[in-house]
């Protein structure tokens, strides 16, 4: 997955908007990201703290800890973009953007979107 095809999936979702912030592309609710190109071909996003070491665990090759130690205290993951494909990097970017959005706006989301 490439940075433009991440950001492209984002602000098709309901209130995302795009930021730059030090040479760093994010997406945000209001004034929360909840996905950001850490480095290189590194994405971080908004995932529950309690749930991350577990997720890393399924697959150390593919998911880390946040690169910035100060991003520890947060609900956030990092990914190796090169080792995701389209259906999966969309699941971790809604799941992030269903943290952070309003709880009215995601039901609406998924009323809409329901399969």
């Amino acid at each position: 997955m490439t940075v433009d095809e991440v950001v492209a999936y984002g602000l098709g979702l309901p209130r995302t908007t795009e930021g730059v912030v030090r040479g760093i592309r994010k997406l945000y609710i209001g004034r929360i990201v909840y996905v950001a190109f850490e480095a290189d071909k590194i994405m971080g996003f908004g995932h529950p703290k309690e749930w991350r070491q577990a997720l890393i665990e399924t697959d150390p090759d593919k998911f880390l800890m946040p690169i910035h130690r100060g991003d520890l205290r947060y609900n956030w993951a990092c990914v190796r973009m090169d080792r995701i494909d389209r259906a999966e990097m969309e699941e971790l970017v809604l799941d992030a953007w269903a943290m952070c959005v309003p709880k009215k706006v995601l039901a609406a989301y998924r009323r809409d979107h329901a399969a």
